[in-house]
């Protein structure tokens, strides 16, 4: 098994052990019938898979026949099968050499680890010339953040004085960006929600001034979420969407959590491609989204 498997494993601890031992009470020495297909059902919705997908994966198991001694273990393997389908369509990979450079903004609500997955993709890109452009201006915190993993990974890093305005900051850090010849670009946003038009505002005047550079950019619009927000993630991916292109996901934070399952509800309720996962603070604790990986070890079976 390879590390970032293990890691896999141990990130979704919280989530499987819930699932898990939830099924073993459910399905120990019964059988499988309205009964405990019900009760399933009521786990999987308080493992935040949301009502749609919980129902959907109650009623397919309930069509699945099973030998009379079926246990835990079965179970677990058609749901997690059942679930992998769900989840498959969203499985993408993140394309960055269509572009030059390659616009990459990355939008979410404050928390949801925005800079520091922006850090993390950035030693993945290591080959690669990128840099980062701090435009949330209204956090001094985050600019700083931005720039302690400028400096680790060697990124130049394009800021301007605290509170200004953040469309006339990425404007002229693309500028810069076009002359230094880069590959990548990554921009760090605002994410106060508290005023969604206020939020909206900027994020539109963000993409209209990228635009007047690079007409087809943002190439990429990355919605980040904190996964222990639990079905608060679903409004999120639903507000960003209303705001913003946004064509793909990054779900962090997952190793502290036992909501896990908020990525099933998301697939069901708002496809949208996934194309990393956060499993820890560490540099190197994100990869790749995989449906397979991902539902076997949220049913504990690798």
């Amino acid at each position: 098994m390879s590390n970032w498997l293990k890691k896999l494993g141990l990130g979704l601890k919280k989530s499987s052990n819930r699932l898990n031992n939830g099924i073993s009470d459910i399905f120990t020495k019964r059988k499988l019938n309205d009964d405990t297909i019900e009760e399933l059902e009521e786990l999987l919705i308080c493992a935040d898979m949301g009502i749609a997908a919980s129902t959907k994966l109650s009623t397919q198991l309930a069509k699945r026949r099973f030998d009379k001694d079926i246990d835990n273990v079965d179970i677990r393997t058609a749901l997690a099968k059942d679930i992998e389908d769900i989840l498959t369509p969203c499985e993408k990979k993140l394309t960055t050499d269509t572009h030059h450079p390659e616009i990459i903004l990355m939008v979410g609500v404050n928390g949801a680890g925005k800079t520091t997955t922006i850090g993390k993709l950035s030693k993945r890109f290591a080959h690669k010339k990128v840099s980062f452009i701090a435009g949330d201006t209204f956090r001094a915190a985050a600019v700083e953040q931005l720039s302690v993993w400028g400096e680790r990974n060697n990124v130049r890093v394009y800021k301007g004085p605290d509170g200004c305005d953040a469309a006339g900051l990425c404007y002229d850090g693309i500028q810069e960006a076009i002359k230094q010849n880069d590959d990548i670009v990554f921009i760090d946003t605002a994410g106060r929600l508290q005023n969604k038009s206020g939020l909206m505002d900027e994020l539109k005047k963000i993409v209209k001034v990228i635009k007047k550079v690079i007409p087809d950019a943002p190439h990429h619009t990355l919605l980040c979420l904190d996964a222990t927000t639990g079905q608060n993630a679903l409004n999120q991916v639903k507000t960003f969407k209303e705001m913003v292109n946004v064509d793909g996901l990054i779900i962090n934070k997952l190793d502290g959590t036992a909501k896990g399952g908020i990525l099933v509800a998301i697939a069901q309720e708002h496809p949208t491609s996934i194309y990393f996962i956060g499993v820890g603070e560490g540099i190197d604790d994100i990869n790749e989204f995989s449906a397979s990986d991902f539902s076997k070890n949220l049913l504990d079976l690798q």
